[in-house]
């Protein structure tokens, strides 16, 4: 596994409950500030494996990125029940959910 891809998979590992993340910011706290793709790459195919929250990472406007029907409304239920307030559609509040890690 490379270095950035171990570091992403960190920092969402990181993520508390209740709280979200970008795809842009998970990408530069891992070293590659333009790479928001990669993030949702490495998310899609190493969410399983590793257990990640996938639930909390959104996109750089605060909006759940799902297109799916289904996986958007789970991505919803998941969040809410965590406690984070998620519009009806599915629009989050960054300044006030967004983690910040410490150093960032």
């Amino acid at each position: 596994m490379n270095p950035f891809t171990q570091r992403v998979i960190e920092i969402i590992q990181g993520i508390p409950e209740g709280h979200v993340m970008t795809y842009g910011q998970i990408a530069g706290l891992a070293g590659s500030p333009r790479g928001a793709r990669q993030v949702v790459r490495i998310l899609h195919s190493s969410s399983g494996k590793y257990g990640l929250p996938w639930h909390r990472v959104v996109n750089a406007q605060g909006e759940i990125a799902i297109r799916h029907e289904e996986g958007r409304m789970l991505q919803m239920l998941y969040l809410r029940h965590e406690g984070v307030e998620v519009d009806d559609n599915g629009q989050v509040d960054l300044d006030r959910w967004r983690f910040i890690p410490h150093g960032e």
